[in-house]
């Protein structure tokens, strides 16, 4: 009852010091254990926003306080939670390079994860399927590389099974995009920039859809370029992994035989 009627006592002063206001709230001499509070009971309640606010000023005027490192573990929630990816890595970055032990590395590399793939996805194309596999990918490069990190560095992390489901979606999406290049220098007659491009992808990216398509073009490319012998080698590995692929439902890697 006493622990109850302190709660109460709490969520009173915090109503006062932090009431409804147009203006920016005041934090000056508010105690650090009040604001901590407040901002939890914001992150709570889905006020961001407020949240942002109160972790932002405990973050300033208390940066090596007692609940320093959980401000900022917080604070990078709630921007995520806010959607501002941007300032979500930056502050994840931040985390890392200020306390490389803290036990939450793995979740803060997991959002890291998540932000940058976040930013690769465009919501509004989705909704009216817009083909993104030729778009900037940079973002899904540095999520692939985030969760690899995770699951090699932490691969006990209840987050680990999350971020392999998701390295299967960004493999597909990066194999996509160097097909798509692939595409691009056949159709202008670049046929070796075709066979160095689609050789990365069997070296990278061999347990794809987009690879096994990829084949075919470096076949034609040496085709083009007088050398039928390789171009019999990419037929044998295309039937290969084809017939490779129909034995099973799992894709399994490629047989490179050249």
């Amino acid at each position: 009852m006493k622990l109850y009627l302190k709660y109460l006592l709490v969520v009173s002063i915090s109503g006062l010091l932090f009431g409804c206001t147009s203006s920016k709230p005041n934090f000056e001499n508010v105690p650090e254990k009040e604001l901590f509070t407040k901002a939890q009971q914001e992150l709570e309640n889905g006020n961001i926003r407020t949240s942002i606010a109160v972790l932002e000023e405990m973050d300033k005027s208390f940066p090596f306080g007692p609940y320093s490192q959980q401000v900022q573990l917080d604070l990078i929630y709630a921007y995520y939670k806010s959607n501002d990816y941007p300032i979500t890595i930056a502050s994840i970055d931040r985390f890392i390079k200020l306390n490389p032990t803290n036990s939450n590395i793995d979740w803060v590399i997991y959002l890291r994860g998540l932000s940058n793939m976040a930013q690769d996805d465009n919501q509004i194309q989705s909704w009216f399927n817009v083909n993104r596999s030729d778009r900037d990918y940079s973002f899904a490069v540095a999520a692939f590389k985030d969760f690899n990190y995770l699951i090699a560095s932490y691969p006990n992390s209840p987050y680990s099974y999350d971020a392999e489901k998701r390295l299967v979606a960004l493999k597909n999406r990066l194999a996509n995009y160097q097909l798509k290049v692939a595409q691009y220098y056949d159709e202008r007659g670049a046929y070796v920039a075709v066979v160095n491009r689609v050789t990365k992808m069997l070296e990278d990216y061999s347990d794809t859809d987009a690879t096994r398509r990829g084949i075919n073009l470096m076949k034609n490319a040496y085709v083009e370029l007088g050398l039928f012998e390789e171009a019999s080698k990419a037929e044998l590995l295309y039937q290969a992994n084809i017939d490779q692929v129909s034995s099973t439902d799992e894709d399994k890697d490629f047989l490179w035989v050249f």
